[in-house]
């Protein structure tokens, strides 16, 4: 029931994205090998959780040495950030109440379900929602935002009639909060905790 949810909401994800991307034009440089958004530590919902574990099931079943691949660096990398983890390294779970440490922590660790060798996502049909709508102009409380290698040059009208408008947050949120509450587990996380061979159950 929860995954058949999410797939409704990673459909209306997908299309807006896909509609940003038509509007974006050429301005829009992302592309199968560009990695610059696979690098650095970002936070993940539960609901990303269920999705990325729903995915490499799959990948297990299709192709089980890419995905003890995946586990053995998600695994490696959770041992080189377990020191610094800002919140507990047991669980995976953030601390959200100090975002200034997070902002500093693990910029250059790559994400590990990129396969370094191809430059392409593991999981990326499951990938996380923030991974979703990265590229096309989005809005935030600090204004809109692009991605350092799109838009290079363009002027704020163009910036502005590619903007992806996000209209989802609130499914998303709700349907998050029934992941918590089946799981039992609440907070963010980030990747290498959620797809390493010695994660957290759910």
């Amino acid at each position: 029931m929860l995954m058949k949810a999410d797939a409704s909401l990673v459909q209306i994800v997908d299309t807006a994205t896909a509609d940003a991307a038509r509007r974006s034009g050429d301005w829009l440089k992302c592309r199968p090998g560009c990695t610059q958004c696979c690098i650095g530590v970002f936070a993940i919902s539960q609901l990303d959780v269920m999705r990325l574990r729903e995915g490499l099931h799959e990948l297990e079943q299709s192709d089980p040495a890419r995905a003890a691949s995946v586990r053995r660096r998600a695994d490696e990398s959770r041992q080189r950030l377990s020191t610094q983890f800002p919140g507990d390294p047991r669980t995976g779970i953030l601390d959200e109440s100090d975002e200034d440490q997070f902002e500093d922590f693990a910029n250059d660790e790559p994400c590990p379900v990129l396969d370094p060798a191809t430059g392409t996502c593991d999981l990326y049909a499951h990938r996380p929602m923030t991974c979703r709508v990265f590229g096309p102009p989005i809005r935030s409380e600090d204004g809109i935002g692009v991605c350092e290698l799109c838009f290079d040059g363009a002027g704020e009208d163009e910036i502005l009639a590619a903007e992806l408008k996000i209209d989802w947050t609130e499914q998303e949120e709700a349907l998050n909060g029934k992941v918590e509450k089946s799981t039992g587990r609440h907070g963010q996380t980030i990747v290498a905790f959620a797809v390493g061979i010695e994660s957290p159950p759910l």
